[in-house]
């Protein structure tokens, strides 16, 4: 029942699209480009000057496949994509935590199903609808927005084109808060295992969802993402969940950022933008 309404009420509960974002085309320095001038995205990876992985750059979650799309589209789905709002595009997690699993086999505890059975209706409490954060994972998998990285030795910063928002990842060896006051965006540390940047994060409230469908999380949530950046314009991200009093065991999903070369974010505020909540019912 879930994975139906998924893509009909989800649609009005997720977030007001940003605009893509552009810096008129700047072209960056030091960026690997064909002879027809278009960024190689298959080129090496960037280091830095301590020979670790460069993350820096404008990222945004790739899009759903021609297959993925195709699936999704039906009448009624159909109906509800506007110029520059397509739903069908976005990843299949950010609409859907718990996609990779039927109805019936989603390790979900009780309180969790009854939780998500009240927010599937109440789409105008949705988080998104009201402004307030998106937190994670759900800014890691938003295909409509994104994200800029600021790497420095000691410190990952990201800065989200969607409400200005900013997250710390701290590489310096500090360790997650014991107890943490409870936040939208949880605490972020970081630490390179080879190539690939493994960032622990803590210390949620238990306000926000996982997804645009209504997973609901706890306070007890922990989350660990890995990012990979396997060539210049593609960072493979990986995404454990782990919240003991709302699931019965951890899962992972998995996603694609594409770099947005020659880019930058912009700004954005939500209330200033945001039409849908005044026409939603939350009955």
């Amino acid at each position: 029942m879930f994975k139906k309404l998924a893509f009909v009420s989800m649609f009005a509960a997720a977030a007001v699209v940003a605009g893509q974002a552009q810096w008129l085309d700047y072209p960056v320095p030091g960026v690997p480009r064909l002879p027809n001038g278009k960024v190689n995205m298959t080129a090496k990876p960037p280091r830095t000057r301590d020979g670790r992985p460069d993350l820096s750059g404008v990222w945004q979650t790739e899009l759903a496949t021609a297959e993925e799309i195709a699936r999704r589209s039906d009448a009624a789905a159909n109906a509800l994509v506007v110029p520059g709002d397509d739903f069908r595009t976005w990843n299949r997690y950010f609409l859907d935590i718990l996609a990779d699993f039927n109805p019936e086999d989603a390790p979900m505890r009780p309180e969790a199903r009854r939780l998500l059975e009240r927010n599937i209706p109440a789409r105008a409490e949705s988080p998104s609808v009201r402004c307030l954060p998106q937190s994670i994972p759900r800014t890691d998998l938003m295909s409509y927005a994104p994200f800029k990285i600021i790497q420095t030795p000691d410190q990952i910063t990201v800065l989200y084109e969607l409400d200005n928002t900013f997250r710390q990842i701290h590489t310096d060896g500090r360790k997650l808060p014991v107890n943490p006051q409870p936040t939208w965006g949880g605490y972020s540390v970081g630490r390179w295992e080879g190539d690939t940047l493994v960032v622990d994060v803590a210390g949620f409230n238990d306000r926000g969802w996982l997804d645009s469908m209504g997973h609901p999380r706890s306070e007890a949530l922990r989350i660990q993402e890995r990012f990979h950046r396997r060539d210049f314009g593609h960072m493979d991200l990986t995404i454990t969940i782990d919240d003991p009093v709302m699931y019965t065991r951890p899962f992972t999903v998995k996603a694609t950022e594409v770099l947005l070369p020659d880019s930058d974010v912009l700004e954005t505020v939500c209330n200033e933008n945001e039409k849908d909540r005044a026409r939603l019912s939350s009955k």
